[in-house]
């Protein structure tokens, strides 16, 4: 993709913030106006793509990919409302999303239409790095990306080769089930978050579990920022501004 997210994630002072929001979530008439607030605080912004299987998330983000699901969101409606919204969003915005509703869109239209929605790039969490160039070089011809996911069950040799086909940043798995649990943050992970960043030129962002600023604080000095999905949708699901949560979460020194 264009330097657009990386350049944005390195231009924040102190850890970057990428929020996760279900597109279409909690109601398609409600959603606009929250992610203007999102885009408001965050640095990236990822668009969930609602699917009837998602297997690497946790009951907040399977729940709200069933509320939005029901009311009618599909890949397209959100294409078409980010086409709408783009000007208005002061943040860039990412699709994440599984691999089935891509493919079954069609991958060119879908680099065409991201396009057109001032898109920079997606995150396949169930697509596999050798299965990957179809939508790679569909995107790529657009000008766009793929954002790459490790674990701490990455090998080293595999995390290099996931970092060097990575744009934008590395997503930073920090635990091996699934979103919205509390982060791990012991020594373990801390190692695992230094050795990914040893081996990535682009931004690295932990995320799976961030719900608290002392999180954050603690990840700081080894990932240039974090993802927080689950915590978000609670928020607004309590009535929160998402603008307020997100802010809240940003460490109010830098961390050295």
């Amino acid at each position: 993709m264009p330097d657009v997210v990386r350049s944005a994630l390195e231009s924040v002072t102190g850890p970057a913030l990428c929020a996760y929001i279900t597109g279409g979530y909690p109601s398609p008439t409600v959603f606009p106006e929250l992610l203007a607030s999102v885009a408001a605080a965050a640095d990236v912004i990822e668009v969930g793509v609602p699917f009837t299987d998602p297997m690497a998330d946790g009951l907040t983000i399977q729940e709200a990919s069933r509320k939005a699901l029901a009311a009618g969101v599909t890949l397209e409606w959100i294409l078409d409302t980010l086409e709408v919204m783009g000007d208005q969003l002061q943040a860039p915005y990412l699709l994440m999303g599984y691999y089935n509703p891509f493919l079954a869109f069609g991958l060119d239209r879908l680099a065409d239409r991201m396009a057109a929605a001032g898109v920079s790039g997606v995150i396949v969490p169930d697509l596999p790095l050798e299965e990957s160039d179809p939508l790679a070089a569909a995107l790529e011809g657009k000008g766009m990306g793929l954002v790459r996911l490790v674990t701490p069950t990455t090998p080293g040799s595999r995390i290099g080769e996931l970092a060097a086909a990575s744009s934008g940043f590395v997503y930073a798995v920090t635990s091996t089930g699934t979103t919205g649990g509390e982060a791990g943050l012991g020594a373990e992970t801390f190692d695992y978050l230094d050795r990914v960043r040893s081996a990535a030129e682009i931004p690295v962002l932990a995320g799976f579990g961030v719900r608290h600023r002392s999180q954050v604080e603690a990840l700081t000095p080894h990932a240039d920022g974090v993802v927080v999905g689950s915590a978000l949708l609670e928020a607004i699901d309590r009535g929160q501004d998402p603008a307020v949560f997100l802010d809240e979460l940003r460490p109010r020194e830098v961390v050295p």
